[in-house]
């Protein structure tokens, strides 16, 4: 009976104890810093899926901010005029036509990213990195299929073949002051007919501007309004747009086409290579350098096609099946060093512009 009592009161003594002892203190968590911004410079074009941005958003503990800035000369014009005090960390957009301006500008810093490794040397056209290739794609002339079948015309096979009588009044081109396809194809023909050759490209203008060619402000008025293709509505069955305009066609069907209503004419292309580069002054140049790496890394690279219709530079990076069957490249594109364009860029258009529209 006492050991009762005994082991009773002690029972009691130990749960009064654990009623009086001093609450455990919480464990304090480190608390996360919150989230930096990076400021992405782009053409008005670009687009990247949400769930994409997210990942390098959540991996990286950052806030990405995409500040469209018009077309790529327009975009390269604002980070020119902003060098002194930068509107962002990265510029996106700036192309081959005008990577000479951007790096004579001195906007860019170099940066050795570790993805370029699995990038051909092709598409490297700044021996310094300071603007670092992330996509290509080619300017072409587009056909209406039905169109010429109608009339019993075979597409042209080159250049030359658009100032033939029979292609009177069935070409649309964009203005090369307004338009980045536009100036694309302008170099193109430059390319092909060069200064001073026996039939140089002025000729060639001439002979385009005698033979009825349509003059569109930007892309989206010849292809939508001029073009006599399936997603537009105009008159004529030739213009100017992109290798990847048929596999779009499809893609944007929604399962109604299986077959492109648009072919490419070999022999007409341009090709476009883009950049990126981390701009001077960034205020966040470590962060700026993570992005570039994401740009380039397959994950980013397999979402371009589908959403900007190009194709990514990366070897590794596996293209979507609408690509594969209608999407490929041309076997053939002219193309000018960026020097070269940078030297005669506003010389070429300004007598384009004599030539064909005065």
């Amino acid at each position: 009976m006492k050991r009762l009592t005994l082991s009773l009161t002690m029972a009691t003594l130990l749960t009064a104890c654990a009623l009086q002892a001093p609450p455990t203190r919480p464990v304090m968590q480190p608390q996360q810093a919150a989230p930096r911004t990076l400021t992405i410079m782009t053409h008005d074009s670009f687009s990247a899926s949400e769930d994409v941005i997210a990942e390098f958003e959540r991996t990286n503990n950052a806030k990405v901010v995409i500040l469209k800035s018009g077309d790529a000369g327009s975009t390269l014009n604002k980070a020119i005029l902003s060098k002194d005090a930068p509107l962002a960390d990265v510029i996106y957009g700036v192309d081959n036509t005008f990577l000479g301006r951007a790096l004579a500008a001195d906007i860019v810093e170099p940066y050795n990213s570790p993805a370029l490794a699995d990038i051909p040397d092709r598409f490297k056209l700044d021996p310094q990195n300071r603007m670092l290739p992330v996509d290509y794609g080619h300017v072409i002339i587009n056909y209406d299929k039905a169109y010429l079948q109608e009339k019993g015309l075979a597409p042209p096979t080159s250049l030359r073949e658009l100032t033939e009588p029979q292609w009177k009044g069935k070409l649309v081109v964009q203005n090369p002051a307004t338009s980045s396809p536009g100036l694309a194809f302008l170099l193109a023909t430059i390319a092909a007919f060069p200064e001073g050759s026996a039939y140089d490209w002025k000729q060639f203008w001439r002979d385009l501007r005698a033979n009825d060619v349509y003059v569109s402000p930007d892309w989206s008025d010849a292809y939508y309004a001029q073009f006599s293709g399936s997603s537009g509505k105009g008159p004529r069955p030739l213009v100017v747009s992109y290798a990847t305009s048929p596999a779009a066609e499809v893609f944007f069907s929604e399962g109604k086409l299986e077959e492109p209503p648009t072919g490419n004419l070999e022999g007409t292309a341009f090709e476009q290579i883009e950049f990126v580069g981390i701009l001077k002054g960034a205020k966040n140049r470590d962060l700026a350098e993570k992005w570039v790496d994401f740009m380039l890394s397959r994950r980013f690279q397999e979402d371009i096609p589908l959403q900007m219709f190009v194709y990514p530079v990366a070897q590794t990076a596996k293209w979507p099946e609408v690509f594969v069957k209608f999407g490929q490249p041309p076997a053939q594109a002219f193309s000018l060093t960026p020097e070269q364009i940078d030297q005669g860029r506003d010389q070429w258009i300004e007598t384009w512009t004599q030539l064909v529209l005065k």
